[in-house]
């Protein structure tokens, strides 16, 4: 499917090639008979294992009614359940509805609702949350079904859950035939997924993406990052996010290799699979490797098998990338920028890119999709000047589910998605995000980008992490206050840190106030809630 020795990559067309999610299934199931496919704890899954349950949960699907555009949430830990729930549902034409496994009743319930799902996939009992039990007392009219994929052995299910198992056995009178002719409905043009945004800063909305794009630019993401049927894949990433579902579970599939699902990120369990399982993709936020690097057992986790990572979402040290390679052992670091209503991608380096490059931007434009940085008026301005990113292709959302206002807002009339991030692309065509619209703060006038103070204050020897926003000043209007985590057995003193700030950047730069933190509140896409820090300094006030 993909070049692994492209360090370019191109458009592969798998739009064209499989036309759907589901019918791209069936290519590796057929390839791959006895390989491995998933490896999930104690249960290893053949290629032919899985196309077999993804075949009996299509039919279940069927037997419970659901018809081409109907909604299926999934609200689960990654698992190899999860997979087979996925394709089965996309096999018969439903749309992915997934649910952050954070979310509270009253947030989970909203998506349930607005999204109007009939059948709910989920677990009870996943690190003592019990998912049923929290919608109690939700009005849900639409809720036909809920389903629980795992659960505490010997737990009786809260009504009206069945266990997996029992859903199933909907599918019993439901033949291949039945199952070949709903897919010879499917087209590329039939909706994929309903991802709803993370929420941190208002209401959610819901992205609505088609099998065909999603299919075609995450193929496209695959041949460039070089991902190979080879590759054992440590899926960290939480597959209820874009990054976790589309760039994990999908480019997975479109590739053929061996998926090894993590739950939930721990750093020695991580690292013992990466050794046991000879893990060799392991994506992830930036804090993802820093924490690893900087745990206290690092010295005796083997890491040798790792060739592949691909990072962003955040300010990444060119410090990190070189520890990555000459430390973590990867041949490969790739960083990239993207955004759920862009199918999850837009720009990324590749691989022939040096360390610099890698660290201090976020690449050029995959193949067939444009990006540029232009000014409030809509017009695109030159090299080294900020403003926002733009995007058009075919990655770009099909819109906001039952939102037209908004769509029209987000993308404007040539097509062009507005994403609300602040860059700077260089003579190269290579961007690099500075911040977005509404994270930037003006001190005495300068405009002043979080982002490139924390790039900045990474360079500090006793910074391991840090966030910075922007606080209102009698005097300034605004000043920065950063918050930051230690650097392994360092004890950062706030004084010193402003003292060092004032050295190695500009005034306007510097934060007025630093408070040290154990950690930062990460959302599940690795980018820092903060909302939760400008709020712990309104407590302090």
């Amino acid at each position: 499917m993909t070049d692994p020795t492209d360090p370019d990559g191109d458009d592969p067309r798998a739009d064209l090639r499989w036309g759907t999610i589901g019918a791209a299934a069936s290519d590796p199931v057929a390839r791959g008979g006895d390989r491995e496919a998933i490896v999930d704890g104690e249960r290893r899954w053949t290629w032919r294992e899985l196309g077999e349950a993804i075949d009996r949960a299509a039919s279940a699907y069927l037997g419970a009614g659901i018809e081409v555009g109907d909604r299926v949430a999934i609200w689960a830990p990654n698992c190899a359940e999860w997979v087979v729930a996925l394709l089965g549902l996309q096999s018969v034409g439903a749309v992915l509805v997934p649910l952050n496994t954070r979310y509270k009743g009253v947030e989970a319930a909203d998506i349930l609702r607005r999204s109007r799902a009939r059948v709910l996939v989920t677990v009870d009992g996943f690190l003592d949350t019990h998912y049923v039990a929290m919608l109690d007392g939700h009005d849900l009219p639409h809720l036909e079904h809920v389903v629980v994929l795992r659960s505490e052995p010997g737990d009786a299910l809260p009504e009206p859950a069945v266990r997996w198992e029992s859903f199933l056995e909907l599918g019993a009178g439901v033949d291949a035939a039945a199952r070949a002719a709903r897919a010879a409905e499917l087209t590329p043009d039939t909706t994929a997924d309903l991802l709803f945004t993370s929420g941190t800063t208002g209401k959610p909305k819901g992205v609505i993406c088609t099998n065909g794009q999603t299919l075609r630019t995450v193929a496209t993401w695959a041949n460039v990052v070089g991902l190979a049927e080879t590759d054992r894949y440590v899926a960290v990433n939480p597959f209820f996010h874009s990054f976790g579902y589309k760039a994990g579970i999908i480019a997975w599939l479109v590739t053929g290799g061996t998926l090894l699902p993590v739950p939930v990120f721990d750093v020695p369990e991580v690292m013992r699979l990466i050794a046991a399982e000879r893990g060799t993709m392991l994506p992830g936020a930036p804090t993802l490797y820093q924490t690893i690097l900087n745990h206290p057992d690092r010295a005796a986790l083997d890491s040798s098998s790792l060739r592949l990572a691909v990072t962003g979402a955040a300010s990444v040290p060119v410090s990190l990338v070189e520890q990555m390679r000459d430390d973590l052992g990867f041949d490969t670091v790739i960083t990239a920028y993207g955004l759920t209503e862009a199918c999850g991608f837009a720009t990324m380096c590749r691989r022939s890119d040096d360390a610099v490059t890698i660290a201090t931007t976020s690449g050029r434009a995959m193949p067939g999709i444009e990006v540029q940085v232009v000014d409030d008026d809509g017009a695109v301005l030159p090299a080294g000047e900020p403003g926002e990113v733009v995007v058009r292709g075919y990655n770009v959302m099909a819109g906001y589910f039952e939102d037209p206002d908004a769509t029209a807002e987000a993308v404007d009339a040539d097509g062009w998605l507005h994403t609300g991030d602040v860059g700077v692309m260089d003579e190269r065509g290579y961007l690099r995000i500075t911040d977005r619209k509404k994270d930037l703060f003006i001190v005495g006038g300068f405009n002043a980008y979080p982002a490139e103070i924390e790039n900045l204050l990474l360079g500090h020897p006793r910074i391991a992490q840090v966030a910075v926003v922007g606080v209102p000043d009698e005097r300034m209007g605004e000043v920065g206050a950063a918050f930051v985590v230690p650097a392994t057995g360092t004890t950062p003193d706030p004084d010193e840190i402003v003292a060092w700030a004032r050295e190695h950047m500009a005034n306007f730069k510097v934060p007025r106030r630093v408070t040290v933190v154990d950690a930062l509140p990460f959302n599940a896409s690795g980018k820092v809630m903060k909302f939760e820090l400008r709020a712990l300094l309104e407590e302090d006030r």
